[in-house]
């Protein structure tokens, strides 16, 4: 992974006007309402705000998970608005590392393994894949639970074994939707001190929902999201 940090921070995340609704029967729901938002290369930012404000819906437009009804998106250099669903597959699996509050790890698959796994999509030998699987393992401090099921872990260990999946592929951007929500206190400060550290020192932007209002102390930037609007303040 590079730890470099440009000259001069470039954006790495447009939105302009951006809108989406869901249908509950016949019934729209509009979650988002015209939304711009500019986020540079390298920051760290919390998305905050009341359930069903909108917090995951957006984090999922900007990894590519899901798609806006109007607006446009570019992220990482590409306009992801427009892809096809091939096209946005490649380009999740180069561009974005996802973490997830419950870790989604595969209880049939060691730790090495499910690390390896979004690595299979990169035409690596096996060798290669179990090298760069172990470097992520060792930088998020599991170095001695390779071997180790999601059973066999606390679940401070489980996220960062999802962090560690995260960060195989080396993308420009780590999305994390509420990674303390199911942690106790001790194993959510290890996760966001992780989670800083991959920002501060290896330049990685990380883009964070929490409901916590400590877990967002550690980003930089705070946007808050309520009845589809956005606000900004540092925090």
């Amino acid at each position: 992974m590079e730890n470099e940090s440009p000259a001069h921070a470039a954006p790495i995340v447009e939105m302009e006007n951006i809108s989406k609704s869901y249908w509950r029967g016949s019934q729209r729901i509009a979650v988002l309402q015209g939304i711009d938002l500019r986020l540079d290369e390298g920051c760290f930012v919390a998305l905050m705000g009341p359930s069903g404000s909108g917090k995951t819906t957006l984090l999922n437009l900007i990894g590519g998970i899901d798609r806006p009804d109007e607006g446009r998106i570019c992220v990482a250099g590409t306009e992801i608005a427009g892809l096809g669903e091939a096209e946005l597959a490649r380009w999740r699996a180069n561009t974005i590392g996802f973490v997830f509050q419950f870790y989604n790890l595969i209880p049939v698959l060691t730790g090495l393994e499910n690390v390896e796994l979004p690595l299979t999509l990169f035409g690596l030998n096996r060798k290669e894949r179990r090298e760069h699987a172990l470097l992520a393992l060792e930088l998020v401090g599991l170095a001695d639970r390779v071997h180790h099921y999601p059973r066999e872990l606390s679940g401070g260990q489980q996220q960062r074994v999802a962090i560690a999946r995260a960060i195989a592929t080396d993308p420009s951007l780590i999305v994390a939707d509420e990674p303390t929500g199911d942690l106790d206190k001790n194993s959510a400060a290890e996760v966001l001190d992780l989670l800083e550290r991959l920002n501060l020192e290896f330049h990685k932007t990380v883009i964070m929902v929490t409901h916590d209002p400590k877990a967002a102390e550690k980003a930089r930037v705070i946007h808050h999201l309520d009845k589809g609007t956005l606000s900004v303040q540092a925090p």
